[in-house]
């Protein structure tokens, strides 16, 4: 067999035994001011529809059953501003006028929701609501983790996704404070995340395990060392972080992105650190057709939807998309918070080229 024919029937095996990661990556970081930044990737498989929307103070909304019924129904206590999907009226990624910060991450194999039955129905919701419910709820990470036992995640399909999407969640403050919250076997389990850092499978406790295998790296260069009267060194910087894991898998991505948030020379203030976010955050875009998957005779290419940073300091809202690379802001103090509507905008665009010729001298 000729080697290009090797190759290829290597690659039809590496497709038919991949699977869709669904490669989201979350952190975190930390201003010299004292002020947090978050920030997320956004990759699929399939385009989400994401829409943009402002949702006011005082707003009613009701959860979704299984079968369609109602569940849980409340009202926003707090503006939120964020994405949604699929033309819902809920984000699911976002912060609120409080600087409550959080966002639905892909969880496929682990996600176990609860059991709808007739006494606990009133409080159910669906997995792509619960964001919406946090943000217009609560002001502060602690109120999270006070709440969660009125709550219901319902394993219910929401419209557009086809099925029962397997989500767990994190959560940031203003403080900085960070949680996990993982549905595992019908139960919400808490992590609080020191490190501010998610990704997707497995959970976030063996996420935070594996951490010690790479204990090892560091961004200082690695010094030259001399055997037998040999000199050897370095052949350029970044030696000390020779051994990252440079894949696209959950866990490299835990790591990448915990040394790279760890690394990172602090800026001033939470502007600055905006933007030093969208730096980091670039290691994780995916290019079309570096990560495939197979669903029967279907190639799916997994790519870089969006890309958001949410600054907790001012309840601004930034993103930038897979065809516009311009980075957009919203911030929630422009809108009136006690409207009586939702409003939307678009998150659709395309990056334009500017032609500086004529400038050049």
């Amino acid at each position: 067999m000729k080697i290009t024919q090797i190759k290829v029937h290597l690659w039809v095996i590496f497709l038919c035994l991949s699977s869709s990661t669904w490669s989201c990556t979350g952190l975190q970081l930390k201003a010299n001011d004292g002020s947090f930044v978050n920030g997320r990737s956004v990759e699929f498989g399939i385009k989400l529809d994401l829409t943009g929307l402002v949702i006011p103070r005082h707003y009613a909304f009701q959860g979704t059953l299984p079968d369609g019924q109602p569940g849980i129904h409340y009202q926003s206590k707090y503006a939120v501003v964020g994405a949604g999907t699929f033309g819902a009226d809920t984000v699911v990624d976002g912060l609120n006028e409080k600087g409550l910060a959080a966002g639905a991450f892909y969880f496929p194999d682990y996600a176990v929701y609860g059991k709808v039955t007739p006494t606990n129905k009133s409080k159910a919701l669906s997995p792509t609501e619960f964001i919406n419910w946090l943000l217009t709820q609560f002001a502060s990470v602690d109120e999270v983790k006070q709440n969660l036992q009125a709550v219901l995640i319902a394993p219910t399909a929401p419209k557009g996704w086809g099925n029962v999407p397997p989500f767990h969640y994190i959560v940031y403050d203003t403080q900085g404070k960070s949680i996990v919250i993982e549905p595992i076997n019908g139960q919400l389990k808490v992590y609080d995340n020191p490190i501010g850092i998610v990704t997707n499978s497995p959970t976030f406790d063996w996420q935070l395990t594996n951490l010690s295998n790479y204990i090892n790296l560091s961004p200082l260069s690695a010094a030259s060392v001399t055997i037998d009267g040999v000199k050897l060194q370095q052949f350029g910087q970044g030696s000390g972080l020779h051994g990252l894991p440079g894949d696209f898998t959950p866990p490299s991505r835990f790591i990448r992105a915990a040394i790279f948030a760890t690394a990172a020379v602090p800026s001033d203030n939470a502007q600055q650190a905006v933007l030093q976010l969208f730096h980091i955050l670039n290691q994780f875009d995916i290019p079309v057709g570096s990560v495939r998957s197979l669903n029967g005779s279907e190639v799916i290419n997994e790519f870089t939807l969006a890309t958001t940073v949410k600054n907790t300091q001012n309840a601004s809202y930034y993103f930038r998309t897979f065809a516009d690379q311009t980075i957009r802001m919203v911030n929630l103090n422009a809108f009136d918070l006690n409207s009586n509507q939702i409003k939307h905008f678009s998150m659709d665009g395309v990056t334009p080229v500017v032609d500086i010729s004529k400038a050049v001298s």
